[in-house]
């Protein structure tokens, strides 16, 4: 596999395995990504993918002598050699119910005017998609995700919302996520799932993972209400 290496400040280096988003730079990060934490080596602190990239963070103290970056770039090497990308035989589905619309989905009006369709068009579209999770990043759980429709495609708010409640379900641009905490941010919001994303106490904390395909389906209010068994 082809890749190149560059520093991001004194104690990171960039893998970057592609160009362009695409399932193949996916496998490629995922690929790089598994051999990496399966070595472990003393000198690494944490693994980052991203859309076409992994981001590998290290401890200074391990190189007392030379060029730490030019160190760590020659062991990156040796622990990539031969690595292929490699596509999982059966990548995790996750199925992810959401309540559109109403107070749970603000701007599915908007959205749906925005693309000269019905809100009941912007549902069908967005829950019939098929869905790739880049990355997780931005806030605990949070997933960057891939295959939206550009028939339902919406611009960011121009003023973003102080307060998004947890498991809101948003559309910025041609993508879509769920913000698995209640966090600022710009999206678009469509509906609410009752499912929690950011699991604080178990491990991994996180329901999705990069390469996890998601499936979206809507459902009723008292779906929502029994889904959530009574928690707000």
């Amino acid at each position: 596999m082809e890749y190149t290496l560059s520093p991001l400040g004194d104690q990171a280096v960039v893998i970057e395995v592609d160009r362009d988003i695409s399932i193949e730079a996916q496998d490629k990060v995922l690929a790089v990504s598994a051999r990496l934490e399966e070595e472990a080596p003393e000198w690494m602190v944490e693994v980052v993918p991203a859309y076409t990239s992994v981001t590998v963070f290290y401890r200074l103290g391990v190189f007392v002598e030379g060029n730490p970056y030019a160190e760590v770039c020659k062991r990156i090497h040796e622990i990539l050699a031969g690595v292929e990308a490699s596509r999982a035989a059966s990548p995790k589905t996750v199925r992810i119910p959401v309540l559109y619309g109403g107070e749970w989905g603000p701007d599915l009006e908007f959205v749906a005017q925005h693309n000269g369709c019905t809100p009941e068009e912007v549902i069908s579209i967005h829950s019939s998609g098929e869905y790739l999770v880049h990355m997780i990043g931005f806030a605990p759980g949070f997933p960057f995700v891939g295959g939206m429709s550009e028939k339902i495609a919406a611009p960011r708010r121009k003023t973003p919302r102080l307060r998004i409640p947890a498991r809101t379900v948003g559309i910025a641009g041609k993508q879509t996520g769920v913000y698995p905490i209640e966090t600022p941010g710009g999206w678009q919001l469509i509906g609410r799932t009752p499912l929690e994303l950011f699991l604080p106490e178990q491990d991994p904390p996180s329901l999705l993972a990069a390469g996890d395909r998601i499936e979206f389906y809507p459902i009723s209010q008292m779906e929502y209400e029994e889904l959530r068994g009574g928690r707000p």
